[in-house]
């Protein structure tokens, strides 16, 4: 109840910690080559009328290779 007080109060923050390192991270070269398999395999995907292949894996690497960064600096932000 305390926390719901405080949002009445004092509103909701407008830069979110964890949204910021989000962003920094998955400008992390690690990230951004996981990002590039990423967006090419949804390109590939995306051109073909019928197939059965999916992203899941090329997503799944790219969210572990940015929570990993995230992991590492989200709680030099956290009060």
């Amino acid at each position: 109840m305390v926390f719901e007080e405080k949002m009445i109060l004092n509103g909701e923050p407008e830069d979110d910690p964890l949204d910021t390192v989000r962003d920094k991270c998955a400008q992390a070269e690690h990230c951004i080559h996981t990002r590039a398999k990423l967006e090419d395999c949804e390109s590939r995907v995306g051109s073909k009328s019928e197939t059965a292949e999916d992203c899941t894996e090329e997503l799944f690497d790219f969210l572990h290779a940015r929570d990993h960064c995230v992991a590492h600096k989200v709680f030099h932000s956290v009060k």
